[in-house]
């Protein structure tokens, strides 16, 4: 897919621990269901962590997450009437939606270039940044040794507004999720920053990864609860609608 992807969206939905065994169970059957939705042009369902460590014991069971590319509004629309929609809907206690612009994109997922090729563009107001990687068992132990000191570093990131681990499954398909305030507190974070400077130098050298994927995105909308995100700074209503161009 190399045309650019105008919206994409991120369901996230939080259950109680009772809930667990129903949520597996959707995790289970849904990934494919998802892909079947009508108007769905790429759909990963994923289980997230809390975004204290980024590690395999990060796991939080209690909150799920949709990524998915729309081919157009209408059809993303109809998406809390569909199958996916109404069984995840059924099982959470609450549950946000984040509407996505990509701005750049870099790298594959599953073999694919799901957000094309975006144009970019000026952007004020909040944007989220997605890591998604699928991790060479042979250097996974090192790959875990240098998380620590960037999920520390990130947590006291100025303009960080959430935070949380994303996944496939629980080791080895890892990913990060975080929002920000403004572009300039992503850069400052991505590139300014010496343990995250540190770490992507590394990401070449080391070999970390046997397949890669880095997007940036405008918010154009949060709709529901946003401490689903586990929200860690309020703002003003300009926090939560945003992606200006």
């Amino acid at each position: 897919m190399n045309s650019p992807a105008d919206l994409v969206t991120l369901h996230v939905w939080r259950v109680s621990r009772g809930a667990l065994p129903r949520a597996l169970l959707r995790m289970a059957r849904d990934p494919r269901r998802l892909r079947a939705t009508d108007g769905v042009r790429f759909g990963k369902l994923l289980g997230t962590g809390t975004g204290t460590g980024f590690g395999p014991g990060d796991a939080d069971p209690t909150r799920w997450a949709a990524l998915t590319v729309w081919a157009d509004p209408a059809a993303a629309a109809r998406f809390d009437a569909s199958p996916v929609g109404r069984a995840w809907a059924r099982i959470a206690t609450s549950t946000v939606r984040v509407d996505l612009r990509p701005l750049a994109s870099r790298g594959e997922w599953s073999g694919r270039r799901p957000f094309g090729d975006p144009a970019g563009g000026r952007v004020t107001g909040p944007v989220l940044a997605l890591t998604r990687a699928r991790l060479r068992p042979t250097r996974a132990a090192t790959f875990w040794r240098a998380v620590p000191p960037v999920a520390a570093a990130l947590h006291a990131a100025p303009g960080l507004l959430a935070r949380f681990g994303v996944g496939e499954a629980p080791v080895g398909w890892q990913g990060t999720v975080t929002v920000w305030r403004e572009p300039a507190d992503l850069v400052g974070f991505a590139y300014r920053h010496p343990e995250h400077r540190a770490a992507i130098t590394r990401t070449a050298s080391e070999r970390w990864y046997a397949e890669e994927l880095f997007a940036r995105f405008a918010v154009r909308d949060v709709v529901g609860d946003r401490t689903v995100l586990g929200w860690v700074a309020d703002g003003d209503p300009g926090t939560t609608k945003g992606g200006q161009a």
